[in-house]
């Protein structure tokens, strides 16, 4: 009998063993990317660093996102960042679609360095607003199609954008 409750115990031994090098592994398997992930920077937000060339945010940036907003026929808000910080700040403005109306963007921050994904103006006026010591950089270059685009930041079709510096004395 003795035997047999030796091989039992072995064998229950064995199914711990492995249930614990599956989990330990599976662990191991999902964390890899997320390691992974954390080291690598937004590719919109490297686009800007890149433009910049200098700049004081290291090769892993903590940055905040900032939503814009949609406006058709002008109905609907305009963005803005009123946040004043003490130190530099990267903020990410996403997108901003403007059809056949007007759109304002505030970006007020002076030690504000935004970085701006592509804006969308089609038959309107987009007037971006931002603190004469803030930095900006678009994260492609823009294009134009009959229309004006001062800074050529976004896409302008038969429309306009233009940035206006503000807080300049």
């Amino acid at each position: 009998m003795k035997p047999v409750q030796e091989r039992y115990l072995n064998m229950k031994s064995s199914r711990n063993s492995i249930r614990i090098a599956t989990l330990l592994l599976s662990g191991f398997a999902f964390a890899v990317p997320l390691i992974a992930d954390a080291q690598e920077v937004d590719p919109s937000v490297a686009a800007c660093l890149k433009a910049w060339g200098k700049h004081p945010f290291g090769k892993n940036p903590h940055f905040k996102t900032m939503q814009t907003s949609v406006k058709v026929f002008g109905i609907g808000k305009n963005s803005g960042d009123n946040e004043v910080t003490s130190s530099p700040s990267l903020i990410l403005v996403n997108p901003g679609v403007n059809v056949m109306g007007g759109n304002t963007i505030e970006l007020l921050n002076p030690n504000g360095w935004y970085c701006l994904r592509t804006n969308v103006n089609v038959m309107g006026g987009v007037n971006i607003r931002a603190h004469c010591k803030a930095h900006l950089a678009s994260t492609s270059d823009g294009a134009t199609v009959m229309g004006s685009n001062s800074e050529n930041k976004g896409v302008t079709v038969m429309g306009s954008t233009h940035v206006e510096r503000v807080d300049c004395n």
